[in-house]
Parts: structure tokens; C-alpha cells; sequence
């Protein structure tokens, strides 16, 4: 005989077979007649309830109810079995000896060949300790949900993908202080930039331990976060990872506000920037004095210069004495050069443009409110360093919105407002510094950058030099600054670096 006929429909086990195996489940089962009176119970049905079967053949299944199930479970019951459906559910039972447990129950209809309900198959195990375990999971889980959303500190579970896992409710207050729906990643993104690409491949290489983090947010100050990222190893949910399970991780994010005591030891560090500054200033002021009065000498000079060419000719004498002057002259505009002062130096070093800008906004504050000048701080939540220097690139900026200010400083002109942006634009970092003022005429923005040249009377406070002093600074960090028009009306200066130090 072959192997298809053996298996063939047609061959029929015996009854006997049906009877062992339903003796031998696991599950305890039992037949019933239409009206739930029990007609046959199996072994497990004895090692479940503790009744023997004479003790409830010929008794109603009711006689197993601890009474307590909601009537709404048994009214759901007949009715799928008055219309001939199986039903699931589960149902309180009580055992013999009085105990009681959590039924998993399933009855089936059995059909006459008339198509009649004639019997009902029920089949049903003990799920009492599966109950307690998953009370058990939901109560740690509650806990643990519990411990978390009344932690000060802010935690976040990312997936392989950087997907949100699990996060508590400081973790949300974080985002709306930031406007920014995932601020794990943009915490992620400042302290381990590769974090995306190396969390799935080589997640240790995203972990860090109490790492500070600036983030900036629209119209407000900064907020200061101390944090730390590990591991945690997550089984693996999927079906077909039972036996060959993969190795997922999760990488837990736990970061302290720490603004409070950064804001302390930021207006430190502001007053003596302040202090820095004023130095600075007193001593380009100076600079630019003697600077301005060589750029002043010189001009009479070079015309006396050209007048002595044209003597020499018609009057030697004359001429050679206009000549010794001259000399004379320049050697007191050298002696004059030699006592300018000259700029100091300062090292390179890794800066934030936006601790950059927010340091001198903290410092033309009383300038800003003397002047009603309203303020848009519009940063980009991160940004990346680069290479520069901090003092320099601050005096670039306070003459960039020191110019500003004084644009919309005039008496009766009642657009006071200023717009800073900060972006990265592919390689590049993009500033921008717009306000509300008269703006710039032609002549103006091609003039703009020129020593010692000004529109305001009198020469200005910085002789006409503050712009041309920050395009200085601008071109020896590799950068430029570009002029036009404000879309809202004013005068649009755009700042561009490269993240590599090259020449934009």
C-alpha cells in the first residue's frame, strides 16, 4: 500500500482512537446537551474542577460558576450559541473544594444532520496563574511609568531606527519648552552626530556618560541638559525570533536640566565677556582714532606731494623745501603708526555661533532696550561648530546689530524690530541679521564696507569703521557678508561660514 493511500480519506480511524485522544488533551472538556446538562467530562476536566465525572454528569454546567461573572459574558454566551456560533471567553469558576479560578473557555455547537443544535463540545483550561502574571507585568509596568512621569529628569527609549519607544512626561514638557517634536534627536544629533547611522550597526559606539548639550529655541534662552545614553537589550517580539532570536537594542537617553546652574555661570562668564569687550573696544576706538587721523593727514599730504613734482621745475628752491617738510611729516605719521595699538592675538578654537550671538544679545541688551528694539531670536535647535575666534567673531556680530540698532534709532521711526536667524545650509553655517530701519540706498551698500566711510553725522561713534571691521573679521574666517534689502523693508545682512574653514 502507498503512502498517498494510507492517508487516503476514505480509510477511517476507530472510534476508540476519537474517545483516547479526547481522554488524553490536556484540555478539559466536556459534552452537554442543548440545555448545558453535562453528558461526558474527560480526565483533564477532573484535574481541573477536582469533580469526578459521576459527581456532575447528569448536573448543569452552571454548577461550576462562582456566581460572580457579569451577566453581560453569559448574555453574549447564548446568544451566539441560540444563533449556532462558537463562543470564546473567559468565565470565574469555582473548583470542588471551594477554590476559585479564571476559566479560558470554548464552546463549540454541535449539528444534527438536520442542521439542529443537538450538543455543545466545551473545552476550557486554568488561565489563573497567567492572569496573575499579566496583572503582575501591567502593575510593573504601571510602576514603572508611574516612577518615570514623576522623575524630574527626562527619559527617552529609541529603537534600532531612532524610533520613540518609551518616554515620561518631562520628556514631553522638553519638546513644547523647544518646539521641536523629537528632541531626542536633536540631543542625539549634537552629541553624537552619527548617531543615525551607527546605532544599528555599532550601537556602543552611541554611548556617552553625562555629556552636556546647549539646545536653542525660538524667542527664548538656551536650555542646558546634562545627558547620558546606554544600551538596553530588548528581546526580539517577532514570532520567528523564538528560536533564533536577534540581538535588538535600545538606546535609553536620560538627561538632567541643568539650565538654572549654567545660567549662573553663563552671566559670569557674560560680564566678564563684558569686560572683554569694553577693552577691545576702548582699544579699537583708539585704533581707529589715530587710524582716521593718518587717513586724514595723508590725503593733504599726497596733494602737497604732487604740488612739489610740479615746482621742481619752476621754483627748485621752493620745491626742496616743501620736500624737506614732507619728509618731516612722514616721519612723525611713522611715529604716529608706531604708537597705534595693535591688535592682540587670540587662538583658534571650536565655537557656537549661536552661544556667539546669544553672548551679545546678552551684552547690547540695555542698548536694545534703551532703543525699544524688539528681538526675534530665531536659532537653529543645533548647530554644529566651527573653527574660528570667539572674541573676534563677537565683535563681528556686535557691530552687525550695533548698526542695526542705530539704523532704527531715529526720533519718530516706530518699526523697531530685529530679526536674527541661524541656520546649516549643507556645509555652511547661514546668519542672518534683518531689521525694520530705512534700509540701505545703492551707493550705500557698495560703500558700506569701506574704511572710515559713514552716513551719519558727525563720523559716528566708530568713525564709519564698525562694518568694515567686521567684514575684516568676516574674510579671515574664511566667510563673507553680503547687503540687500529686507523683504519686510530695512537693510538684510547675511553671514556665511564654511564648517571646513575654506573660503565661501
Amino acid at each position: 500500500m502507498s503512502a498517498a493511500s494510507a492517508f487516503s480519506p476514505e480509510v477511517s480511524l476507530p472510534p476508540e482512537l476519537y474517545r483516547q485522544a479526547v481522554e488524553e488533551a490536556d484540555l478539559a472538556i466536556s459534552i452537554t446537551d442543548r440545555h448545558a446538562n453535562i453528558l461526558y467530562a474527560n480526565a483533564a476536566f477532573t484535574r481541573v474542577t477536582g469533580y469526578q465525572p459521576e459527581q456532575v454528569i447528569g448536573h448543569n454546567e452552571s454548577m461550576l460558576s462562582h456566581r460572580t461573572t457579569p451577566r453581560e459574558v453569559y448574555q453574549e454566551l447564548w446568544t451566539r450559541l441560540a444563533a449556532g456560533q462558537p463562543w470564546n471567553g473567559r468565565l470565574l469558576n469555582r473548583r470542588q473544594d471551594g477554590s476559585v479560578y479564571l476559566a479560558e473557555v470554548s464552546i463549540t455547537p454541535v449539528h444534527a444532520p438536520d442542521g439542529s443544535v443537538s450538543h455543545y463540545l466545551g473545552m476550557h483550561r486554568d488561565v489563573t496563574t497567567l492572569r496573575q502574571l499579566e496583572c503582575m507585568v501591567n502593575n510593573q509596568k504601571q510602576l514603572i511609568t508611574s516612577v518615570l512621569d514623576a522623575a524630574p529628569m527626562v527619559f527617552a527609549l529609541l529603537d534600532s531606527n531612532g524610533g520613540l519607544m518609551l518616554s515620561n512626561h518631562a520628556y514631553h514638557s522638553m519638546a513644547r519648552e523647544l518646539s521641536n517634536d523629537n528632541p531626542a534627536h536633536a540631543l542625539m544629533d549634537t552629541l553624537c552626530p552619527d548617531w543615525r547611522d551607527q546605532l544599528a550597526s555599532d550601537p556602543a559606539h552611541c554611548t556617552f556618560t553625562d555629556q552636556e548639550a546647549r539646545l536653542d529655541r525660538p524667542g527664548g534662552a538656551p536650555r542646558w541638559y546634562t545627558c547620558t545614553a546606554q544600551l538596553i537589550r530588548l528581546s526580539d517580539e517577532a514570532v520567528d525570533g523564538f528560536f533564533c532570536a536577534q540581538n535588538a537594542v535600545g538606546l535609553l537617553l536620560t538627561c538632567t536640566d541643568i539650565t538654572a546652574l549654567r545660567a549662573e555661570q553663563e552671566r559670569a562668564r557674560t560680564a566678564a565677556l563684558k569686560a572683554i569687550l569694553a577693552d577691545e573696544e576702548r582699544v579699537a576706538s583708539i585704533r581707529e582714532s589715530l587710524s582716521a587721523a593718518l587717513f586724514r593727514l595723508e590725503e593733504p599730504m599726497n596733494v602737497i606731494f604732487s604740488a612739489v613734482n610740479l615746482l621742481r621745475r619752476r621754483d627748485p628752491a621752493s620745491a626742496s623745501m616743501l620736500e624737506d617738510a614732507l619728509d618731516a611729516s612722514r616721519v612723525h605719521l611713522d611715529a604716529l603708526r608706531e604708537v597705534i595699538p595693535p591688535r592682540g592675538p587670540e587662538t583658534m578654537s571650536n565655537v557656537n555661533l549661536n552661544e556667539i550671538l546669544r553672548d551679545v544679545l546678552d551684552i547690547v541688551t540695555p542698548s536694545l532696550l534703551a532703543n525699544g528694539v524688539v528681538v526675534d531670536w530665531l536659532p537653529a535647535p543645533t548647530l554644529p561648530t566651527m573653527y574660528g575666534r570667539s572674541v573676534q567673531l563677537r565683535i563681528l556680530f556686535k557691530a552687525l546689530i550695533d548698526n542695526a540698532i542705530e539704523a532704527m534709532s531715529g526720533k519718530g521711526w516706530s518699526r523697531r524690530e530685529l530679526t536674527l536667524n541661524t541656520r546649516q545650509r549643507g556645509d555652511c553655517i547661514v546668519i542672518t541679521v534683518a531689521d525694520r530701519g530705512p534700509g540701505m540706498t545703492p551707493d550705500c551698500e557698495l560703500r558700506a564696507f569701506e574704511p572710515f566711510f559713514t552716513t551719519k553725522r558727525g563720523g559716528g561713534r566708530h568713525l564709519g569703521t564698525g562694518l568694515s571691521r567686521a567684514y575684516q573679521v568676516a574674510t579671515d574666517h574664511g566667510g563673507y557678508i553680503d547687503l540687500g534689502e529686507n523683504p519686510g523693508g530695512g537693510c538684510l545682512v547675511t553671514v556665511e561660514f564654511r564648517l571646513d574653514g575654506d573660503p565661501v
